[in-house]
């Protein structure tokens, strides 16, 4: 079930926040979306439905550049502090419940880097949907050298085909954080998600097993 929108707080002013829930929650997730679409992107809404099926209650989000409509994103000062200001509502909604953050490339970055600054208190782990560790056709690390400061588990949903993330740079980040990260490989995905026909698979098929693997590693 999917709440109606609702405002949530945050230093640059409000932000529209945005509940998709099970009939029993196991543990909430609060979803960053990415740097080119907001809250309300099919992506976004397909993959909470799909989280919702398997127990875990959503809130999205948007930051307060695409809430004001534009395309920039902000400042990391500024989506930092409004992932804390959003995980602060799912905590207060859902004290009882291990409680996540992560999000969709951007959303997921802002969300480990507010984790490395001590912005998230009570975390039980990050969940990175296509974490964007370098722009297209420029292979690098250096986006990835904060985590190596967040002590939380850390779950990287990643297509073998992003090209915002070679899967070869991103084995070896998870390698180099050891026990703190799972990498989970979509084969054939691309940055979006989206995979080639012959891989047999259905834009559901892939939001299912997202969610799936989410669910897993959350009851670990």
């Amino acid at each position: 079930m999917t709440d109606a929108p609702f405002p949530i707080p945050t230093p640059a002013g409000p932000v529209s926040g945005l509940w998709t829930l099970p009939e029993t929650a196991n543990a909430a997730l609060v979803l960053g979306h990415g740097a080119g679409a907001g809250m309300h992107h099919h992506f976004m809404a397909d993959l909470a439905a799909a989280l919702a099926q398997v127990g875990v209650a959503v809130l999205r989000y948007q930051f307060p550049s695409r809430e004001a409509g534009k395309s920039r994103p902000d400042s990391p000062a500024v989506a930092m502090a409004t992932v804390s200001a959003a995980a602060a509502v799912a905590r207060a909604a859902y004290s009882g419940l291990p409680h996540y953050v992560g999000g969709k490339s951007f959303g997921g970055r802002m969300s480990s880097n507010a984790a490395a600054e001590g912005l998230l208190p009570g975390l039980a782990g990050l969940v990175f949907v296509g974490f964007p560790l370098h722009p297209p056709k420029r292979p690098a690390t250096s986006r990835g050298d904060h985590l190596d400061r967040v002590e939380a588990p850390m779950l990287f949903l990643q297509g073998t085909r992003d090209d915002l993330a070679e899967i070869g740079l991103i084995r070896s980040v998870v390698t180099r954080l050891g026990t703190r990260a799972t990498l989970h490989e979509v084969p054939e995905a691309d940055h979006a998600f989206d995979v080639p026909k012959r891989t047999g698979k259905t834009h559901a098929d892939v939001m299912a097993e997202l969610a799936a693997v989410t669910a897993r590693w959350m009851a670990r």
